[in-house]
């Protein structure tokens, strides 16, 4: 693909695993200097440490996309390392599972801190410096936030509201000459389907059969092309492009799919 970023200046969220840390490693291929943001900061060292000795360009910064200082503070160090900023990828988020009668309004909430209102913490750090670069805006949303699954009403909902938040600021910040890309990933490796509703990572199993699952460095790859082709929306994985279709055109269809998909495996009551 060759050097399709060289020197533009990529701040990444949620970058020390996963499809993050993926397309980290991919965009430093291509040239891209990195500020990579998260909270474990032993992982966050250890993708940019990888980074730079493939003779890439990472920064790793100490963050939490549900408080506003630090990310202002990440932005700021950004900016002072590389002297701008011209792509932003919000992709921290969080899962919350279970039925929505085992769950309480507090969850809702604190899925909503992250996986919402932590992209918009971003997007609002990042603003006064993509306006002035005419930059681009990556959102990570999910084909949870267009066809909904069972046990995870507080993930899809956060993924909707981030659809409908894509839709929307895609117009407003258009007139700004910053371009909007909406990412719409489906079963991805990442660890988190591992992590449990208290944030902590475990050795449970994945629920999703493996021939389901892409591997990260793939889905950065189409990551990459979305944001250099600055493409309005995408839809990664041939299953996620079917199951959007099927809900778009048979929605009584897919939701009779999925009732048959997940019988037998619900939470008792």
């Amino acid at each position: 693909m060759g050097l399709r970023f060289e020197n533009k200046v990529v701040l990444i969220t949620g970058a020390s695993a996963g499809i993050g840390a993926a397309t980290a490693r991919q965009l430093a291929r291509e040239g891209a200097k990195l500020a990579l943001l998260a909270r474990r900061k032993d992982k966050l060292e250890s993708v940019c440490t990888e980074i730079e000795n493939a003779g890439g360009a990472a920064t790793p910064f100490i963050a939490d996309v549900t408080d506003r200082a630090s990310l202002d503070a990440a932005v700021a160090g950004t900016v002072e390392k590389y002297g701008r900023l011209d792509i932003v990828l919000a992709n921290a988020g969080s899962g919350i599972a279970g039925p929505m009668y085992k769950l309480e309004v507090n969850d809702y909430r604190r899925q909503f801190e992250t996986n919402f209102f932590g992209v918009l913490n971003t997007i609002y750090a990042a603003l006064p410096h993509l306006k002035e670069s005419r930059g681009q805006l990556g959102l990570i949303g999910s084909i949870a936030g267009i066809v909904a699954t069972p046990n995870s009403s507080p993930y899809n909902t956060s993924k909707f509201a981030i659809v409908g938040l894509a839709e929307s600021i895609y117009y407003d910040l258009s007139r700004l000459g910053i371009s909007v890309t909406l990412i719409n990933p489906g079963f991805v490796k990442s660890e988190i389907r591992h992590i449990n509703n208290r944030g902590e990572l475990t050795d449970k199993p994945d629920p999703v059969p493996s021939w389901l699952v892409l591997p990260a460095d793939k889905a950065a790859k189409t990551i990459s092309n979305a944001l250099y082709y600055r493409k309005p929306e995408v839809i990664i994985t041939f299953h996620g492009k079917v199951f959007a279709l099927c809900k778009r055109f048979f929605p009584r269809l897919t939701r009779w799919g999925m009732s048959r998909m997940i019988k037998g495996r619900l939470t008792p009551l």
